[in-house]
């Protein structure tokens, strides 16, 4: 999240490469899910896996959307409010990313006018949600399940490899760094850390070992987010990112395998602790802060106006993740609790349709400068 938030801010132009991370730390986590339950109850309740994802995860979003939909009609520009109504609806079908693909939203010169371009990777990420835990109960019937899931993990991890070094368009590289075939490495590659035979390959390794290992791989990590220039890197999109997502994927497994070494007693400090604590609710609010708030209204240099978007974005975080995310996921309230919940969630859902109907969509002039438009062109 941190080198996601100095990429956005323009410190850091391999920060973006922080997606990929925590692209690898998601499948991971799920299929770690997904196979324990596998093996405690020798099946896999799919409803009850998405119902537990939808309590996660959408709440947030649905805040973060309207908030963002009424600060762009009160302070964003034409543009902003234009296509933040436009987006809106694909946001609600977690399909943005393929939303922006067809439209030739191009990402990395095109995007200063979606306040919700970041949500492409949480599209990304709820599609593999739909897809992977099927194939995983599919696949992992019988006794164990663990080599037939590191084989289907492995195989499409490569698979899409495959289909990002054809895809790939020099001109434009949205389609690969946005398509869910073209990224499904990532999460793939977190999944295969997950599975028994893999785990069993990591198990047994000294801490001495273990801390030098994760100590190394943090540093190449870092390292290739301050030396990649961009996306115009050599390489990154026929093999690098992949590499990096599997630097990423071992890392996670030594941390995993002894979480109690050195490297993992810093990673699990309390400032990385907090942080990530509300770093779902971070990414959603850091992109809609950065685009209302830009540099020239304050005057300041770019690390200034870093400072001043980041800590808006952390404050909102910390908010959303206290009133919201932590209700909503513990339930601690009595409204959140059982079918009331989903009852809770849909009518907020209504709720945010009626605002995003209501909002006044702002035309386009002759004057207005459509920068996607133009790089499309």
């Amino acid at each position: 999240m941190v080198a996601v938030l100095l990429f956005h801010t323009g410190l850091l132009r391999g920060g973006f490469l922080g997606v990929d991370l925590f692209f690898v730390l998601s499948g991971f986590l799920i299929t770690g899910l997904l196979l324990h339950e596998k093996a405690k109850l020798s099946r896999i309740n799919l409803v009850a896996f998405w119902s537990r994802r939808a309590r996660r995860l959408l709440p947030a979003l649905i805040v973060m959307v309207v908030g963002t939909l009424l600060l762009a009609w009160s302070i964003g520009t034409p543009s902003q409010q234009f296509f933040a109504i436009e987006d809106t609806p694909w946001v609600g079908v977690q399909g943005v990313n393929w939303h922006f693909i067809a439209d030739q939203v191009g990402y990395w010169r095109g995007a200063d006018s979606h306040l919700f371009a970041h949500l492409w990777s949480i599209g990304v990420e709820w599609q593999f949600y739909l897809v992977w835990p099927l194939l995983v109960a599919i696949v992992a019937r019988g006794q164990g399940g663990g080599w037939q899931v590191a084989v289907l993990a492995a195989g499409g991890a490569l698979a899409s490899l495959a289909l990002m070094i054809y895809f790939f368009n020099p001109v434009d590289s949205t389609r690969v760094y946005e398509g869910t075939d073209t990224r499904a490495f990532s999460l793939l590659l977190g999944a295969l850390v997950a599975t028994s035979p893999v785990r069993r390959c990591f198990a047994g390794i000294p801490r001495l070992v273990a801390d030098a290992l994760g100590a190394l791989l943090i540093s190449l990590l870092t390292l290739s987010w301050v030396l990649t220039k961009g996306e115009n890197a050599p390489g990154l999109f026929h093999g690098v990112m992949f590499m990096h997502s599997l630097g990423a994927a071992a890392l996670i497994g030594v941390l995993s395998t002894v979480p109690n070494g050195h490297v993992g007693r810093i990673i699990g400090s309390a400032i990385p602790g907090r942080l990530g604590k509300c770093s779902y609710s971070l990414y959603l609010w850091h992109w809609p802060i950065i685009l209302l708030m830009p540099r020239n209204i304050f005057g300041l240099n770019i690390w200034g106006h870093a400072v001043i978007v980041i800590g808006l974005a952390i404050a909102a975080a910390t908010l959303s993740t206290t009133l919201v995310e932590d209700p909503i996921r513990y339930q601690t309230q009595s409204w959140n609790r059982g079918n009331r919940g989903f009852i809770a969630l849909a009518t907020a859902t209504i709720v945010a349709a009626g605002i995003w109907a209501i909002i006044p969509q702002p035309q386009l002039g002759a004057g207005t400068v459509n920068v996607d438009q133009l790089l499309s062109q």
